[in-house]
């Protein structure tokens, strides 16, 4: 199994304005969405569109949102054997704003997300035993993703971890010393290095720190401006892909599921970075989270266009 991920399945309501709303106040929308996302969700289904096999575990409830849920997954053709009902906690859902100009803000409400606990890790335990790449993020409890990770790394695998939503302590040094590769944004990085990255010579600086921490590799998002990587044998910058953005929801996502994809097939980091940033490119000039993934042809396209 070459990529597995762990992680969050949700049921997303998207609402699209002309700007967000500040605080005590009320804007009118120009549009709404009801689909499939969550961090772990939006990820599989990434890989899964690039064409690769892959692995959803996760919960979720035995609601309406629930069997929306499954219905989507089987509809994009991602695995859901893995996908545990609980019956005692209600389907996650998240609650999106989009500007005009493709900036959001999320508020996640984890339901069953949160129940999640070492009794799913030991009924996918061949899964994550069988896997070549773990993707992790954090809306889900941070002990059973390490959990996962070391099943996965004894038997040779590597695990990527999203740090996203990042804890504003930051990480101990022996959490990240059970993660092969992280992939913060600059909001994730203050949070958890102290430094915000807007160029990438700062990039740079946070990602030695974040390697000094115990991470293997590090790849720092800057966003529009570009992504930077760096393990002990490499680093480098990988400049922004011109698009039509119209919403930068699973951004994120679709770059971590392009990352994991491209790793898997043997491309060096720096490769793999490119790919993977074709992949968050390409999600913005769709509306949506998991909807937004791109395929393979897309990429490639994307790729000889530069």
């Amino acid at each position: 199994m070459p990529i597995a991920i762990f992680g969050s399945i949700n049921i997303d309501l998207t609402a699209y304005a002309e700007r967000l709303p500040r605080p005590g106040e009320t804007v009118h929308g120009e549009r709404y969405a009801l689909g499939l996302g969550g961090k772990g969700c939006n990820q599989a289904v990434a890989a899964c569109r690039l064409g690769a096999e892959t692995a959803l575990v996760g919960r979720i409830g035995t609601d309406e949102f629930g069997n929306r849920a499954l219905a989507e997954l089987a509809a994009l053709k991602v695995p859901t054997g893995g996908v545990f009902r609980d019956a005692e906690s209600a389907t996650g859902i998240a609650v999106i704003g989009v500007d005009a100009t493709a900036q959001n803000c999320i508020t996640v409400i984890g339901g069953a997300n949160m129940a999640i606990g070492a009794a799913d890790v030991e009924r996918a335990a061949e899964t994550f035993r069988g896997a070549d790449i773990l993707l992790l993020q954090m809306e889900i409890p941070l002990e059973a993703g390490l959990l996962a990770a070391d099943l996965v790394r004894e038997t040779g695998g590597e695990v990527i971890l999203d740090p996203a939503p990042a804890p504003a302590g930051g990480y101990a040094t022996d959490v990240l010393a059970r993660i092969d590769l992280i992939t913060p944004n600059e909001t994730e990085t203050e949070l958890l290095t102290g430094l915000r990255p807007t160029n990438a010579a700062e990039a740079a600086e946070a990602a030695g720190l974040l390697r000094a921490k115990g991470a293997g590799a590090a790849v720092v998002k800057l966003g529009a401006a570009g992504v930077f990587y760096q393990d002990a044998a490499s680093e480098g910058f990988v400049e922004p892909f011109k698009v039509e953005s119209i919403d930068s929801v699973a951004a994120g996502d679709c770059f971590n599921g392009g990352l994991a994809v491209a790793l898997s097939e043997g491309r060096p980091l720096g490769e793999a970075v490119r790919f993977a940033a074709a992949c968050g490119a390409l999600s913005t000039t769709k509306a949506g989270a998991s909807s937004s993934a791109p395929t393979r042809a897309e990429v490639e396209a994307l790729l000889k266009r530069g």
